[in-house]
């Protein structure tokens, strides 16, 4: 989002039941349940009978079965579909929703920082009680991911919904003739999916200047989707590219990591932290963490290093940097996509070195250490994601190693053999 002001959010007010219509929905409910709870007299055993039960709407009894349903949940009373320009404190404004609330869950959203990632199209929809408390903000960022916040005793708890859905592959093959993505392009990739095969070989083939008309690329990508929908997310499983009569190629294993057809990795391993010296571990990760007052959960997603300020941070690993900004909270800070699902940020940070959108390497320097945000003291706190998902960097199971092992070259070489089926090699 950008701070220019903007007229073009689409939003909508829901209105509220009235008192008459409370009272009914009441009415209906205690009727409701009188009923199921009133003995028959022709029941003589102990057995139970399975009554057909059919729910009416008590606001509109024309209602039944799951429109009834969906007419009694609660509905949003402020929605809000963004627009470029859209500021998060605009949006909460026209919710009627004050500024010291909208920092509570800033501040909840601290462990997520999802608010920092929203994009033109995401939804958002805000729930009040009777006092316009806000009670339950949702973001829809996709048909696949979801953040929830709640109230909890005066504070906002944060839910983060995946959604698995079902992955379905196809094949997508072509013949090159100019570059090779408007090629790609014409046979049915994405932009995302071209610049992630692109990504996916660029040590193995230099395509602005290696690549020559006839030669002929295949790719096997499995696409998400929820409920028959498309969500946008997409994998790459396999490519060969054939390039002057040599094959070069790329298969997603199962560890996540891509290798050639002999077991060779492509991709770079990655340095287990973020920094060129040792430095000591101020907070350690704890996806359990509970708050000391409230005993709700309150997960530390990351590892602090306790770093003088205008310490050299550095990439793990290669990727490109999707995110860099001020919050409230989390201070300046980066995010970096590393491809197949791997992720890291970088909080608290006093200068960035990078801009969005810039291509990085593993062990370039990224950024300087600093004590910006609600900090006690100078440090960093770095995290690193898979599939979506916090994991201790210290202790998890990343890429490190360069080839397969002999125990692991039988299952790959029989998902080789699936995949060059699936693309014609």
């Amino acid at each position: 989002m950008h701070s220019s002001d903007q007229q073009g959010t689409r939003f909508q007010r829901k209105p509220r039941l009235s008192v008459p219509q409370k009272r009914v929905l009441l009415g209906g409910g205690l009727l409701l349940a009188t009923a199921l709870m009133w003995p028959s007299p022709e029941v003589t055993t102990g057995q139970r009978i399975a009554l057909p039960l059919v729910l009416t709407s008590a606001v509109n009894p024309g209602l039944t079965g799951q429109d009834a349903i969906e007419a009694l949940a609660p509905k949003p009373d402020f929605t809000a579909t963004i627009s470029a320009g859209d500021t998060l404190s605009q949006l909460f404004e026209r919710a009627g929703v004050d500024q010291q609330t909208m920092y509570q869950v800033l501040e909840a959203d601290l462990t997520v920082l999802a608010l920092d990632t929203l994009q033109p199209g995401n939804t958002l929809r805000f729930y009040m009680d009777d006092n316009h408390q806000l009670t339950r903000l949702e973001l829809d960022f996709s048909l696949a991911r979801q953040v929830v916040f709640t109230l909890v005793d005066g504070s906002y708890d944060v839910e983060e919904i995946h959604k698995q859905g079902q992955w379905q592959p196809k094949s997508v093959s072509g013949d090159i003739y100019g570059s090779f993505y408007v090629s790609a392009s014409k046979a049915g990739l994405s932009a995302s999916q071209i610049q992630r095969v692109e990504s996916i070989l660029k040590e193995k083939v230099n395509f602005s200047r290696d690549l020559q008309a006839g030669d002929r690329f295949s790719v096997v990508v499995s696409e998400q989707y929820i409920d028959g929908d498309a969500s946008g997310a997409s994998e790459i499983l396999a490519v060969d590219i054939v390039n002057r009569g040599k094959s070069i190629n790329a298969y997603q294993f199962s560890d996540g990591q891509y290798y050639d057809a002999k077991g060779e990795s492509l991709a770079r391993a990655f340095l287990r932290t973020p920094l060129v010296k040792s430095y000591r571990l101020s907070s350690h990760f704890n996806g359990n963490r509970r708050h000391p007052v409230t005993g709700r959960l309150a997960p530390h997603n990351g590892t602090d290093f306790a770093t003088p300020t205008g310490t050299q941070v550095i990439a793990p690993g290669d990727g490109i940097v999707s995110l860099v900004t001020d919050h409230r909270f989390a201070g300046k800070y980066i995010v970096i996509d590393h491809g197949n699902q791997y992720r890291t940020r970088y909080l608290h940070l006093s200068k960035s070195l990078v801009r969005k959108g810039q291509r990085v390497t593993r062990g370039q320097p990224i950024a300087l250490t600093g004590n910006t945000g609600r900090t006690t003291g100078p440090h960093l706190h770095y995290e690193f994601h898979i599939n979506g998902r916090a994991v201790n960097a210290m202790k998890a199971k990343i890429p490190m190693a360069s080839r397969l092992t002999k125990s692991q070259m039988g299952s790959f070489q029989a998902m080789v053999s699936q995949r060059d089926l699936q693309m014609g090699v």
